[in-house]
């Protein structure tokens, strides 16, 4: 349903289209049943299908998906039509009552008309030559000189008497410049620089055809056709500019398919012939009345001559229009491929920038939704490039739908898109985040299979002075936060967040100087086993001395690792540190020394394609066996893709030990065993913490079904994070065997490791 209703948001609205439609109609059943008495009834029609119109141009004008100039035309017609819909009121309201103030009327309708010929010079043209523009003044120029011929001879020789001088030359006036501005209407839909609608632009030429009819009729027309034409010509313009809005919305409506390219040859064209044709039609009837038949011969000859060669003109061009629309063709398509991505069909990365900054330069409201699909590499890694392909599709296409009118949804690249929004408050930009996470919350068919692609998004609100680039780096920065907190969610951009990124960036760069400054050292914490209280291993934790912040703990500076891309390098110092440090022991303390040593990997460390050489490598050096080696991975890691699992299963036929670390917390526990090698399961410390409260069963329980499904599959489970003496003898009734923590020991220096490792060597044999 929630679907449903969404595209039905989306689609565009005919309800004014039908609205002008049913005045015009009103206004036909006036005309036909109506008798003699006032005429207000028929003014109607004009105020309601003006203000269709108006609703109709403004929702184009107000749409953020679409170009500025397409905004801008449309934003002046709604303008246009709300002038000329005064006017027409003024018409409707004195009608029969002041007749005197009629002409005071016609004042916002003539600055209606000056705004929609305006809107045309709002639209981009092409580039040229001079050429170019003296053909387009000789059209123009054509159709002037006929058009004013035909109203000197034709029309107003049919003039009523009661009309007066100067309103006959006002009407003539009106009328011609109606017939140059067809010539303009028609030169703007068929320019390939044109953003409109060729279609659109070609309806709005009916309010031409409406003024060249209501001054014909205003000059030469009776009484009847004068009303039928002040009562109706209204209507129909409003109507026409409905239809034309409504036609726009479609082609927008639209955003997969390119546009298309204007054709060269158009009815347009003919006009300048037409009136040439007219021309000589009216030199024709002229001379047959005043002059004889010789020179009547000469002027028929003149006439057919020009005939012949304006037919051959038109012969020749026709190749050339051919080819010109193919150009064109080509041109609007390379134009739409130039701003939208190739796959979803939405605004790409070019256009949202570019429609940001034009919003931004305008210090109008924008709010920037930054989408990014969690695990989406994961789908690329399992099932392959095409059905990830598939997937961004549809949910560009769920992007789309879920999307208002007012709002630019866009694919910045990969994995990442982007929603534009025309606010500056957190609440409906908080709304709209929420909607877009409902909608991709529900699971997609792509093919055969059903895939969820839930997204973190980040909600940045454009504020003063902002510019496009900052607004999408701050939608940047809170899009990582979402994913920090768990994924799935979205989060608002806050200047605080930036400091966190300043401060993870600058860490990082301190970082990584101090890989190669040595600042870093390993300490070791003992894993015991708790029945016979032998030391069976140690786990390598990496710490960080820096030179001004002294101490630096683990959890700042390994997320910021992490994120880098240090992890790698520093994963490397501590796998090859760790590796000497147990194979020093060895040498020194032979069978007192302990037996292996933990290190953890992280995902991006598996999947580097060398890492399993690099194990490899560091054993031999150091003279070690695979089994002296226990690698720690977490749940997270281990289910990355199909890279990290062709990893961890190398590893395990080299030999190596693999532990799946923080054992519990994850939503897949179980299924992992099956599906990775794993010769250790480490109980998280979360679990330790509860076994010794009588009120939280849960934890107690899922600690004892760690042990026995350990004991089962024949692994050995470790106990993390041990604290209390009561922690440890609950444990090892639950069938534990080995264990560590603060209680047992701490995290100790190489030389202090040594000494409480053959101290307990020695207590472990005298007992």
């Amino acid at each position: 349903m929630g679907r449903r209703r969404a595209q039905k948001r989306a689609r565009p609205g005919i309800l004014p289209v039908a609205a002008a439609l049913l005045a015009v109609a009103a206004v036909v059943v006036w005309l036909l049943v109506r008798q003699d008495g006032s005429v207000m009834p028929g003014y109607a029609g004009g105020p309601v299908a003006m203000l269709a119109a108006f609703v109709a141009c403004r929702r184009i004008g107000s749409m953020i998906v679409v170009a500025r100039p397409i905004r801008g035309f449309w934003r002046l017609f709604s303008q246009s039509a709300i002038c000329v819909g005064i006017g027409s009121v003024g018409s409707f309201v004195f009608a029969n009552n002041d007749p005197g103030l009629s002409p005071y009327m016609a004042v916002p309708t003539l600055v209606g008309v000056v705004m929609s010929v305006l809107a045309f010079f709002q639209l981009p043209v092409e580039r040229r030559s001079g050429l170019r523009w003296t053909q387009l003044i000789l059209d123009g120029a054509t159709v002037a000189v006929a058009g004013a011929l035909i109203y000197w001879y034709v029309v107003l020789d049919m003039a009523d008497p009661s009309i007066s001088p100067v309103t006959q030359t006002g009407a003539a006036v009106v009328g011609v410049g109606a017939l140059i501005s067809l010539v303009v209407i028609g030169r703007a839909a068929m320019s390939p620089a044109s953003t409109v609608d060729s279609v659109s632009l070609r309806i709005l030429a009916v309010a031409p055809l409406v003024a060249v009819a209501t001054t014909v009729l205003l000059i030469g027309g009776g009484e009847t056709g004068r009303l039928i034409i002040s009562v109706l010509g209204v209507p129909v313009v409003g109507a026409a500019m409905a239809l034309a809005a409504y036609r726009q919305q479609v082609v927008l409506g639209r955003p997969a398919a390119a546009p298309a390219a204007p054709k060269a040859r158009s009815i347009y064209n003919a006009l300048p012939l037409v009136a040439v044709i007219a021309t000589a039609a009216l030199v024709i009837t002229v001379s047959a009345r005043q002059l004889g038949w010789h020179q009547r011969v000469v002027i028929i000859g003149a006439v057919l001559i020009a005939a012949f060669v304006v037919a051959r003109q038109l012969l020749g061009l026709r190749a050339n229009d051919k080819l010109l629309v193919g150009i064109r063709r080509q041109q609007a398509e390379l134009e739409h491929l130039a701003m939208h991505d190739p796959l979803t069909g939405l605004a790409n990365r070019a256009r949202f920038g570019a429609v940001l900054d034009e919003r931004l330069d305008a210090h109008r409201p924008a709010a920037v939704l930054l989408v990014d699909i969690d695990d989406f590499k994961m789908v690329n890694d399992t099932m392959g490039h095409a059905i990830g392909d598939q997937l961004l599709y549809e949910v560009a296409l769920r992007l789309r739908n879920h999307s208002t009118v007012n709002h630019l949804p866009s694919r910045l690249g990969g994995d990442e898109f982007a929603v534009l929004l025309d606010t500056d408050e957190a609440g409906p930009a908080e709304d709209a985040a929420g909607r877009i996470l409902a909608a991709l919350a529900v699971p997609f068919k792509v093919g055969e299979h059903q895939l969820l692609a839930n997204a973190s998004i980040g909600v940045a609100l454009a504020g003063p002075g902002d510019g496009g680039d900052e607004v999408l780096r701050n939608a940047d920065i809170a899009m990582y936060a979402a994913k920090a907190a768990g994924k799935a969610a979205w989060a608002r951009f806050e200047p605080r967040m930036r400091n966190e990124v300043v401060n993870h960036a600058r860490l990082g760069s301190e970082l990584h100087n101090a890989i190669i400054r040595h600042e870093l050292f390993l300490a070791y914490q003992p894993v015991f086993d708790i029945v016979t209280g032998a030391m069976s291993g140690a786990e390598a934790l990496v710490r960080w001395k820096h030179p001004v912040r002294g101490n630096v703990p683990p959890g700042d500076f390994i997320p910021v690792a992490e994120r880098s891309g240090l992890i790698v390098p520093l994963g490397s110092w501590v796998l090859r540190e760790a590796c000497e440090q147990l194979a020093k022991w060895h040498a020194e303390y032979g069978s007192a020394a302990i037996r292996s040593i933990n290190v953890n990997v992280a995902a991006r460390q598996l999947r580097e394609a060398g890492f399993v050489d690099e194990v490899a490598a560091v054993l031999s050096d150091t003279g070690l066996i695979p089994a002296n080696l226990v690698l720690e991975v977490t749940e997270s890691s281990v289910i990355d893709g199909r890279q990290v699992r062709e990893t961890l299963e190398a590893l395990h036929e080299l030999g190596v030990r693999l532990a799946l670390d923080d054992f519990g917390t994850g939503q897949s526990s179980l299924s992992l065993l099956r599906a990775f090698p794993v010769d250790v399961l480490k109980l998280d410390k979360s679990f330790v913490d509860g076994i010794c409260d009588g009120e939280d069963r849960g934890r107690l329980a899922v600690a004892a079904a760690v042990a026995q499904l350990a004991e089962y599959l024949d692994l050995y489970a470790v106990a993390e994070g041990i604290e209390t003496a009561a922690q440890l003898d609950r444990l090892r009734a639950m069938g534990y065997r080995l264990g560590q923590g603060y209680y047992l020991a701490k995290p100790l220096p190489p030389d202090e490791m040594a000494a409480l490792m053959t101290q307990t060597a020695r207590t472990v044999a005298a007992a």
